[in-house]
């Protein structure tokens, strides 16, 4: 490689960027590194939400849309923007897969399934797409629809499933087709951990009927101690006690989650639980199960960006990340692209229990550091790429003191990089991926209501910061910045041109 420095690019996931306030837990926490660190090095507030990075305007950003643009160098028409333009536009109704799909219901009475998150966060999934597809459902006679609904509790507020339930069995009273047949909390049915138990009881619930009964399903949201995220596995029974719908032979599955790692290990348990059964099994977009279900709109290429060139010039980088987030500086960084790089080392932190985020908001911080320090030293990897993922992770909890304390935690672990770093002869960019933890309770609707707990996503700026290695000469960025700017400083940083296909710009 040519005469550039090495370097440790650092994810903060979830260090959004706003002015001190009651719902900021970022301000109330004591971080005097990283704010030192804001107020002496070259800083810059990206964009990190809508269009900036490839999202409907007024959008959220998160972890998955962020990691790509940061790695490709490039806004990513996300595949919430690629179901919306197709819904917009019509072209939904005449879907070849989505059409035929439901034209061999029609004609054999099987029922169609729409599972999916039903809230309108659009990180996973949106309600209002249940509008457009129960109305295409009914207009090609499909006799029975079901709908078993996920609740949120993450990316809205808590305990505001009822409302969208209530949205839901308006769209079906419209569409004049289907109803709720099960209700779930969202902690069981998009588990990606890996816990198969948690998967399964959601399964059983949607093949078999095991699960808490109900009449309505409003009465599942009794049901929870835990809010919105866990209300236990729920289907709604007949007066005689059936279950109003389970899946069955002849069925079609329709997920309506556009994103997929929160929902493809319940998609593939559930493909091959009913394999052999002649259920038909599609998905909204385009998902990365091991089961090959077919989807209604594909995913835009993230490819060309900054692991492309990390390869062609045989840069080696070493990849690290807790469980959570793994994926996200590996997979997604490299534009959704799994193929095995030979110059890239991954290592994935995990917990030897099952985390309580509340009770320990610090997770696996100290291991995350230590990996990070061990590869800095190594004078055969020029680049570092890790994720602290406590801001948001724990940010997602709305737990306020919690998310103060793991601001508290990824400070001090930024500290340690950094001196690491200093020691070594490196560079450190550091970056949020979308604001989460400086945005802690819903806006106020009254002269008496505060807001409530909120543990989602914002459309605020991020900082990115580069604290330089010692004695490199940096400016201050002008204008404008956006994720899609990270990569192609990186490469710069490191003495490599960007790659073709970046429309972002060097910072420094």
């Amino acid at each position: 490689m040519s005469a550039g420095t090495p370097g440790i690019l650092l994810v903060l996931d979830g260090w959004g960027h706003a002015e001190p306030s009651e719902a900021n837990a970022l301000t109330a926490a004591s971080t005097p590194y990283l704010d030192g660190l804001l107020g002496a090095c070259p800083t810059v507030f990206a964009d990190a939400s809508g269009t900036a990075v490839g999202l409907l305007p007024g959008t959220v950003g998160n972890s998955e849309i962020g990691h790509m643009v940061i790695g490709a160098g490039r806004p990513i028409p996300y595949d919430s923007v690629l179901v919306q333009e197709e819904i917009s536009s019509g072209r939904m109704r005449a879907n070849s897969t989505l059409t035929e799909a439901l034209t061999r219901l029609a004609s054999t009475g099987g029922a169609l399934h729409l599972i999916g998150l039903c809230s309108d966060g659009m990180i996973h999934a949106h309600v209002r797409h249940l509008q457009e597809l129960l109305r295409i459902a009914a207009r090609f006679g499909v006799p029975r629809v079901h709908i078993h609904a996920i609740t949120d509790g993450r990316d809205v507020a808590d305990h505001t499933a009822a409302a969208y339930l209530g949205l839901v069995d308006g769209f079906a009273a419209e569409a004049g087709i289907g109803g709720i047949a099960s209700v779930v909390g969202r902690g069981y049915a998009l588990d990606k951990s890996g816990n198969l138990e948690l998967t399964e009881k959601v399964a059983l619930a949607l093949v078999d009927g095991k699960g808490e009964a109900i009449g309505e399903p409003r009465e599942a949201l009794e049901l929870t101690r835990r809010g919105d995220e866990w209300v236990p596995p729920c289907v709604v029974t007949c007066a005689d006690g059936r279950p109003v719908g389970l899946v069955q032979d002849g069925d079609a599955v329709l997920f309506t989650n556009f994103r997929s790692d929160r929902i493809q290990q319940l998609a593939d348990d559930l493909y091959v639980r009913l394999a052999g059964r002649q259920v038909a099994f599609l998905s909204l977009a385009q998902y990365d199960t091991e089961a090959p279900i077919p989807p209604l709109v594909h995913r835009s290429d993230a490819g060309g960006g900054l692991a492309t060139v990390l390869a062609a010039q045989g840069v080696r980088s070493v990849r690290i990340a807790e469980a959570e987030k793994f994926e996200h500086v590996t997979y997604y960084l490299n534009g959704r692209d799994a193929t095995e790089v030979p110059v890239e080392e991954h290592i994935r932190i995990t917990g030897d229990t099952a985390a309580d985020y509340t009770a320990r908001p610090s997770m696996n911080i100290d291991r995350v550091t230590e990996a990070v320090n061990s590869a800095a030293r190594r004078e055969d990897v020029p680049l570092v790429v890790a994720n602290l993922a406590n801001i948001d992770v724990v940010g997602h909890t709305g737990h306020f003191d919690a998310t103060r304390q793991a601001a508290e935690h990824t400070d001090r672990a930024v500290e340690a990089i950094c001196r690491t770093a200093r020691a070594t002869g490196r560079w450190v960019l550091l970056v949020g991926d979308h604001g989460n933890a400086e945005k802690m309770l819903t806006e106020a609707t009254g002269a008496t209501d505060g807001g409530r707990p909120y543990g989602g996503h914002t459309t605020n700026p991020v900082p990115a910061v580069l604290v330089p290695a010692p004695g490199q000469q940096t400016a201050v960025p002008a204008g404008p910045a956006t994720l899609a700017d990270i990569a192609p400083s990186v490469l710069a940083l490191l003495g490599l041109d960007p790659a073709p296909r970046m429309t972002g710009r060097p910072l420094w």
